[in-house]
């Protein structure tokens, strides 16, 4: 009696626990092709446009966000660690060698830094020392509360960061402190570039903006946290219009 179907047969039984195996992860290939968008959120699949849309979507309707990276704006470059929600802001911003805090409470701008950010050539050094390491109420008249109040607001900050110029392109897939992300373009980088979570909600994880402009990452996305009121022996309320910095 011949042998060789039961032969077949052990090898066909082989044969699919090798596939089995391949399928449960054991890392062996040659059954069947690997779906990249397994177990994401789908965003992979679609046009880079599109995946631009839900991203901007996913942004404005998320409750807080916490940026931090680097932004150039009006010949300056900053350095943010912001986390913003709808009725205000806090973090710290750094540019031209010195780091100072914001705080927004509704209306209500607060600025924290030290003596030298409040000093200048021909300042008043008594002034700047008064001001020093206080919460000082930023007038809504004065220059300065245009200047920063921005770096508060998380629908002006995001409305104008999330952006890329030229033709948009997807640009592979990626991974974003261990999250998988699909990443879009424009003009092939040359007009910056959006990282996207594959993983839960499609949210921006990474900006590279267009000319080398900085680079903004985006995390704690609808985390809460609270914005409290500075208690009143550290504030200042300047008046109409603070010392010039």
């Amino acid at each position: 009696m011949s042998v060789t179907p039961r032969r077949r047969i052990r090898r066909a039984a082989w044969l699919g626990a090798v596939c089995a195996l391949s399928v449960a992860g054991a890392g062996l290939t040659g059954c069947s092709s690997e779906d990249p968008d397994a177990g994401t959120n789908g965003v992979g699949k679609l046009p880079a446009d599109k995946i631009r849309t839900k991203a901007a979507a996913a942004a404005q309707a998320a409750g807080t966000v916490r940026l931090h990276g680097t932004v150039d704006a009006g010949g300056n470059r900053y350095t943010l660690d912001m986390r913003l929600k709808a009725d205000g802001g806090t973090g710290s911003v750094a540019a031209e060698g010195t780091t100072f805090g914001l705080l927004r409470i509704g209306e209500q701008l607060f600025l924290k830094a030290d003596a030298g950010f409040w000093s200048h050539d021909d300042g008043d050094a008594k002034a700047a020392d008064k001001l020093a390491g206080k919460y000082v109420k930023v007038p809504q008249s004065d220059p300065v509360y245009k200047k920063f109040s921005g770096f508060t607001d998380k629908d002006v900050l995001l409305g104008g960061l999330l952006t890329l110029h030229g033709t948009v392109k997807t640009d592979g897939r990626h991974e974003q402190a261990g999250v998988r992300t699909i990443r879009i373009t424009g003009d092939d980088g040359d007009g910056g570039s959006l990282d996207v979570s594959l993983e839960g909600t499609p949210y921006p994880l990474r900006l590279v903006r267009a000319g080398s402009a900085g680079t903004i990452g985006f995390s704690d996305w609808n985390k809460d946290f609270a914005l409290e009121q500075p208690a009143k022996d550290e504030t200042l309320d300047y008046g109409k219009q603070l010392p010039a910095s």
